[in-house]
């Protein structure tokens, strides 16, 4: 046994006298023969690691009247609308992702096909996911990676993330996200192992998709080191208003073919316009024209966002 596996044992001990049984730190350091504040250290260290995960189950309130509104106006499966008081984004996001993960284990079955793309937003639904046993679930990524730069939210890592809270089985696309030629993604669509996913994604039941923005500040393109923020605005200068698994679109929900943004490797919209169930998780009142092109894409079929979003895609309907 080599010392990091030793250190990882004595954080664990030390995290679970603290968390499970409840013991305070002194008590602790009576027991195992530390001082208090190397406890104190160790605690800390052991929630850096990951061998201590700690959860707040906020109550997650819903504006029902906005729900009703845009599943009428979009003829949407579902549409869960969170009650964001005014958060912070980050704090807003991070309760959509219970929302969504709410939403998926209800939708889910021990035997579906998970199709998922990548993002912030999917992981935050990953955090907030509760383990189930459901052995047969497959998870898939729909589109190709990111880059590495943060591994938390790119498509492996999540796939990797959300079969393990299922107890099933992932598939990856050991592939990046966009290519810069047609020839290339062209060639990756040959292959055989990528084959082998697509075809298993084009059989999905289920998918959880992020909803991209062409504002720089909050684009996936700019974040993921593939376009710069000037790139980004001549392709809203195009009239992209966003994209869902690199698929772009207008305000109205045409699907455009921008090169200067490269080409996506994944899925075909078609192909995902025909998974029964494609859940859009995005929130905040910047993301409305994005989410607005995608309902009217139908790109995705169900929604989770926030009330601000969520009344300013309806404004932006009605004025439309």
């Amino acid at each position: 046994m080599d010392m990091q596996t030793d250190r990882d044992q004595l954080l664990a001990r030390v995290a679970s006298l603290y968390y499970e049984d409840g013991q305070t730190q002194q008590e602790i350091s009576l027991k195992l023969g530390y001082s208090r504040s190397s406890i104190s250290r160790m605690l800390t260290e052991a929630r850096q690691e990951g061998i201590v995960e700690i959860h707040v189950h906020h109550h997650l309130e819903r504006n029902s009247a906005l729900e009703q509104r845009l599943q009428c106006q979009f003829n949407l499966c579902e549409v869960q609308v969170l009650q964001d008081n005014g958060l912070p984004y980050p704090q807003m996001l991070r309760r959509l992702g219970g929302l969504a993960a709410k939403l998926l284990v209800q939708s889910i079955n021990e035997h579906s096909i998970l199709g998922i793309s990548w993002g912030t937003a999917l992981y935050e639904v990953a955090n907030a996911l509760q383990s189930m046993h459901a052995p047969g679930v497959k998870v898939v990524q729909l589109i190709g990676s990111a880059t590495s730069r943060d591994h938390q939210v790119d498509g492996p890592g999540l796939a990797s993330v959300f079969a393990r809270q299922f107890g099933g089985q992932y598939y990856t696309l050991p592939a990046p996200w966009l290519v810069e030629d047609r020839e290339i993604r062209d060639a990756l669509m040959k292959d055989r192992r990528m084959g082998e996913v697509l075809d298993l994604a084009r059989r999905a039941e289920i998918a959880l998709v992020g909803i991209g923005t062409v504002d720089p500040p909050l684009s996936s393109l700019v974040r993921a080191g593939y376009l710069t923020a000037d790139e980004v605005r001549d392709i809203q200068a195009l009239g992209a208003v966003g994209d869902v698994c690199g698929l772009h679109f207008d305000i109205h929900g045409n699907l455009m073919d921008i090169s200067l943004a490269g080409y996506a490797f994944g899925i075909e919209a078609e192909t995902l316009r025909a998974i029964p169930l494609v859940i859009g998780v995005a929130g905040g009142a910047l993301k409305a024209p994005a989410i607005l092109g995608a309902l009217r894409s139908r790109l995705v079929n169900s929604l989770v966002t926030d009330d601000s979003a969520a009344r300013e895609v309806l404004e932006r309907e009605k004025d439309s």
